[in-house]
């Protein structure tokens, strides 16, 4: 009785995963299709300004304190910073 119904059950299983394969990869081919807009892309999505936590202080308000900044140099610099003097 197993050895009947098993193929049955693993053929449905295949055909409604196969299903949901197609659904998503032509939800992905439609999107790929549209040009991106530029207005949705700055929109937030809760429509209120967020804030990232750690720019917060303790009660919620805007730190003063400095901030660590990383700057990346271009390829086409002369030369490095010399950092023998740090």
């Amino acid at each position: 009785m197993l050895s009947t119904v098993f193929p049955l059950i693993y053929g449905l299983i295949f055909m409604a995963l196969l299903w949901q394969a197609f659904k998503v990869m032509g939800r992905g081919f439609s999107a790929a299709g549209k040009p991106l807009n530029a207005s949705d892309s700055r929109r937030d999505r809760t429509g209120k300004v967020t804030i990232h936590p750690e720019l917060l202080d303790g009660e919620g308000r805007l730190t003063e304190e400095d901030l660590l900044t990383v700057r990346f140099s271009d390829d086409d610099e002369d030369k490095p910073a010399d950092r023998s003097s740090e």
